[in-house]
């Protein structure tokens, strides 16, 4: 696991965004897992200028999404497919059919879930993955006491991240947030060849924290990372700031990064 600390959310961003883009002009096949939430959209910006500036192409890159949520369509304007249309795939050069999100209307969601898994194994597995992590650790939709084995599976939502998702999406109306979502499990994510994290301001210091330092436990789901050959957790220094080892991590990453 290695901590990039940074300034700025801005650099974290842009050092991340480098990071995809180097991976996709090297294996223009790359398979991405996406993610999500206001973290990841600076990233997602530095993504799409690289695009512009024809310095990495997107037609031959497939990804699958985290998550979304029951019961949303995918044109609804607070679903994870339409935030991913908006934030990334109309901005790249990525083709849509090769872009997936579950299916939050799907009749029957166990059989969603499992041929989702299905979808990734069949395409090689994912090379990279984006997370954010949650103010209680979680990733994806993975809320604490979930099992760090878990699979893609319909999942329910804490008050707590259904209030956090109200303030971003739901413009505050915690009843207009679906209680249920469809999320890749933790074990899920964790097969994936290489993970990168992003995490931004105080209010994830504790779960950084947790996920970094913290022992591995079904509490805080981030921290199954601890056991992934490959993660790279880019964050800013109020992300950061409750880390015991904080200036060996931001040693050790600027000097594999070349900083």
């Amino acid at each position: 696991m290695e901590v990039v600390i940074c300034k700025t959310k801005e650099e974290a961003s842009r050092l991340a965004a480098d990071m995809i883009t180097a991976a996709v002009k090297k294996n223009p096949k790359t398979v991405l897992g996406l993610a999500t939430g206001s973290t990841p959209v600076m990233m997602y910006s530095e993504m799409a200028k690289a695009v512009k500036a024809k310095k990495v192409s997107y037609k031959l890159v497939k990804s699958w999404n985290l998550d979304e949520y029951v019961g949303l369509a995918g044109t609804h304007d607070q679903s994870y497919r339409y935030f991913m249309n908006e934030n990334l795939f109309k901005k790249i050069d990525i083709k849509l059919s090769n872009t997936h999100v579950l299916n939050g209307l799907a009749k029957n969601p166990e059989k969603e879930c499992r041929a989702y898994e299905a979808q990734i194994k069949k395409a090689g597995g994912i090379d990279i993955q984006v997370l954010g992590i949650g103010s209680d650790g979680h990733i994806a939709f993975n809320e604490p006491g979930t099992s760090l084995s878990s699979r893609t599976s319909v999942v329910y939502l804490t008050p707590s991240t259904i209030k956090d998702n109200a303030r971003l999406f739901f413009g505050g109306d915690m009843s207009k947030v679906p209680t249920q979502a469809l999320s890749m499990g933790v074990g899920t994510i964790c097969e994936a060849k290489k993970i990168i994290m992003l995490a931004f301001g105080k209010g994830k210091a504790d779960a950084i924290k947790g996920c970094v330092e913290g022992g591995m436990s079904q509490f805080c789901t981030a921290s199954a990372l601890q056991a992934h050959n490959d993660t790279w957790i880019f964050c800013d220094e109020a992300a950061a700031s409750k880390l015991k080892l904080k200036d060996y991590y931001a040693w050790r990453s600027a000097t594999k990064l070349g900083l």
